[in-house]
């Protein structure tokens, strides 16, 4: 009865508000072409520079006619040339490759980070895809596949893979005289120029192996350090590969794959004085239960090793050190909390490599800061940012100058708290010092002896800046300014960007609104929140580029086009996210099913009373990955809001998704705030009309996570849609596969479920259906 209630308020609501005629196939075309339409469009977009070490010079990647375009720059002369021969470089990667390229069209994800120069700018290393590297010399453009890493990998870091060997090449001491590896599950070493084994370790086995990639000699030559490990449990992931390509029949395929809860490799570190044939344990009681151990790491005089360890549940995370003669350990600097140790935002520096100051990042006041730390004491010097800003990453430490430059956020009250800017600081917290100043989000990029800098900012409103500026902050010249003129004639508009107050009543939450290129403010639009909501990041556009595909939140493009079909689109940063303040964060903590909606939701109706044409009787949302989680559980969680969804790839339940993402926010050991989050335990709540999309062989979300919801949705007897999309990944028609599909599917769902009108008869109509971009 409540279903048939809902259906006619839907009903009268749309008769009642003056609406468009619905799309036709030429409108679902002219949606699907338009990145590919608009891609062009621009002039002298640039991307962060990349100097070459030790040389005052820089290479970045810009926007030109018909693609893009390598350009190295000289700061000394100021004078610009090409930074390779791209047609030359096409040739050779269309040979390689199997495909056809051309030099302003090479086949590089975007942006310019999947692009390393390496050997002084002769040779650059670039990533076709995730998992898909190449090298090319510069010099004579010979490329070559570049092998998955050595050694044994691990699953999502924890689990090592047993069923492949180790690297067990012999680790020479620094001095050449020793060889250390492992030698039946046991550290052993032998001269460098060839005599009998010393075997340093006798309590290694099959179920406490010492791990030969672990092993590091002390810089005197002296002495050993490694890892004795006790495996976890290897649980594997069993695919389905439906449609093997030129094959008939299915095939399986497995993965390595750690799930919330399962037990972890315990690594403890172990001592050894090779000389004296002498093994030193070490004390575990300040390191009981570890997630993870980093590598461990000599103090320069010999005397001591240190290592990180990030406690399982991650609410302790420590700075170890270990006494190289006894093995006594002590606590260097530490940070623990009630919910979780941010351990995205982590960073050590050890002043001078002497063990005896130390820059440690933390959120212990409630922002991400730095700290200066006497290492000899274990505790606190100063601390040296302070402030309701955080600190996100350290760019450059100057240990001679005591001097920090670092990249921040919410530095500036009232101006939009997510941009990153540059600045300095001296190591007692004096003389901060801005290095950026226009309020855009920032990229700074340093040459190696600091005597240059190049700034590139931009905002969505403001294509790409690029300036060079020497050591004292001087601008010494433009270095590109980002031309936007034929895209703005063709019809682009920056999004408006919108805050309203949170739950807190405190907080400001930031959206956009992307408004259809014919929008008419007498008429009532329905709206679709473009969402993602994982707490290791904030996700909302803040630089210009708006072409990309969406992974992690839809570009401005992709929302455009959606919202030429008849709709605006939005997107937010609800509370549960990051850069902000840690309580802005922890909303998220044992709570990923919260994604920010009581923030969302009081965004939409300020939106709304401000605008009479924003309609948040008709609101649908769509997503992939935890987007697509978030997008479930809008019609479980708050169906009485949120009336149709699109979720791909989702992390429906998070005791099904992998183990590192799931218990850094949702805690350990699983409990029953796991079955609150859950898309499958609260399938029975689902009202509104979801479409599920998921590639089965998806190697970051369990696609049985998807199925799973099905199976409860089934027992509930709700009605849903369903696409598997046969030999695909994680981002299964949305940016991989014929994703022009996906959005078609997306755009009619919202179409039929929001607007309440019909689609075109796509089988009826194969010659002009839409083709892929």
């Amino acid at each position: 009865m409540r279903a048939k209630t809902g259906f006619l308020a839907l009903s009268l609501v749309l008769l009642a508000a003056p609406v468009a005629a619905a799309p036709t196939v030429a409108d679902y075309q002219r949606s699907l072409n338009l990145r590919n339409d608009w891609s062009g469009l621009t002039e002298n977009i640039a991307e962060p520079a990349q100097w070459i070490e030790g040389t005052h010079s820089f290479i970045y990647r810009k926007t030109v006619p018909g693609g893009f375009q390598f350009v190295m720059m000289d700061a000394d002369t100021k004078t610009k040339s090409p930074a390779f021969d791209q047609d030359r470089l096409a040739a050779s990667l269309s040979k390689v490759l199997g495909g056809t390229y051309t030099g302003l069209h090479l086949p590089f994800t975007e942006p310019m980070t999947s692009v390393t120069f390496i050997n002084e700018g002769k040779g650059l290393v670039a990533w076709l895809d995730e998992d898909n590297a190449w090298s090319c010399t510069l010099t004579d453009y010979v490329c070559a596949h570049v092998p998955e890493g050595s050694g044994q990998p691990r699953g999502f870091g924890v689990v090592r893979d047993l069923t492949i060997p180790a690297d067990n090449r012999p680790k020479p001491s620094p001095d050449g005289k020793w060889l250390a590896f492992v030698q039946g599950f046991n550290i052993v070493v032998k001269p460098a120029g060839g005599g009998a084994v010393t075997v340093l370790s006798t309590d290694g086995s099959e179920g406490e192996f010492y791990d030969p990639q672990s092993i590091v000699w002390s810089p005197d030559s002296l002495k050993i350090a490694a890892y004795r490990v006790r495996p976890g449990f290897a649980r594997h992931v069993t695919r389905v590969v439906s449609s093997p390509a030129g094959e008939l029949e299915p095939k399986l395929a497995t993965q390595l794959y750690p799930k919330p809860g399962d037990a972890v490799d315990i690594d403890r570190p172990v001592l050894f004085d090779v000389s004296a044939k002498k093994q030193v344990n070490v004390p575990f009681d300040l390191f009981p239960n570890p997630y993870t151990m980093s590598d461990i790491i000599w103090r320069a005089d010999s005397s001591a090793i240190t290592f990180e360890y990030d406690q399982r549940g991650h609410q302790a995370y420590r700075l170890i050190e270990a006494s190289a003669k006894t093995g006594a350990a002590r606590i260097v600097a530490e940070d623990h909390a009630d919910t979780f140790v941010n351990i995205e935002r982590r960073y050590s520096h050890d002043v001078g490599g002497l063990g005896k100051e130390l820059i440690w990042m933390s959120e212990r006041d409630g922002w991400n800061h730095l700290y200066l730390y006497d290492q000899t004491t274990g505790k606190v010097k100063n601390q040296i940012t302070k402030g309701d800003w955080i600190v996100r990453t350290v760019l450059k430490v100057d240990d001679q100058k005591r001097q920090i430059w670092f990249a921040a956020s919410g530095m500036y009250p009232g101006k939009d708290p997510y941009f990153q800017h540059v600045f300095r600081v001296d190591f007692d917290g004096r003389h901060l010092t801005p290095i950026t100043t226009t309020d855009a989000w920032h990229d700074v990029s340093f040459s190696s002896d600091m005597a240059w800098y190049v700034d590139t900012y931009s905002r969505i409103d403001l294509p790409n800046v690029a300036e060079l500026h020497s050591a004292d902050g001087a601008l010494v010249t433009e270095v590109e300014h980002g031309d936007i003129s034929k895209l703005v004639a063709a019809g682009f508009k920056a999004p408006e960007v919108f805050t309203a107050k949170g739950r807190d009543g405190k907080s400001d939450i930031w959206g956009i609104i992307v408004r259809p290129r014919d929008f008419d403010p007498n008429k009532k639009y329905p709206v679709i929140e473009n969402i993602y909501a994982g707490p290791h990041d904030n996700f909302v556009p803040k630089t210009f580029w708006p072409f990309g595909l969406h992974s992690g939140g839809d570009k401005v493009v992709g929302m455009q086009a959606q919202a030429d079909l008849g709709f605006i689109v939005v997107q937010i940063d609800g509370m549960g996210t990051m850069n902000r303040s840690k309580a802005f964060h922890d909303v998220a903590w044992k709570n990923v099913g919260d994604s920010g909606f009581p923030d969302r939701i009081l965004w939409h109706k300020a939106v709304a009373a401000k605008y009479p044409w924003y309609d948040i009787s008709r609101v649908g949302i769509y997503g992939g990955s935890a987007g697509g989680q978030s997008s479930l559980g809008a019609l479980e969680f708050h169906p009485d809001f949120y009336k149709a969804a699109v979720a791909y790839a989702g992390c429906y339940d998070n005791r099904m998704d992998k183990i590192s993402w799931n218990e850094e926010w949702m805690g350990w050991p699983v409990d029953e705030s796991y079955s609150k989050s859950s898309g499958v335990d609260n399938a029975w709540r689902l009202q509104g009309h979801i479409l599920m999309i998921v590639g089965e062989q998806d190697s970051n979300v369990d696609p049985s996570s998807t199925l799973q919801v099905v199976n409860a949705l089934i027992k509930a007897r709700k009605d849903f849609d369903l696409i598997v999309a046969p030999n695909l990944g994680h981002g299964a028609l949305r940016n991989v596969g014929d994703f022009s599909y996906g959005l078609r599917r997306q755009y009619d769902y919202f179409v039929r479920h929001l607007r309440g009108e019909p689609t075109p008869d796509w089988n009826a109509l194969p010659e002009t259906a839409p083709k892929a971009p």
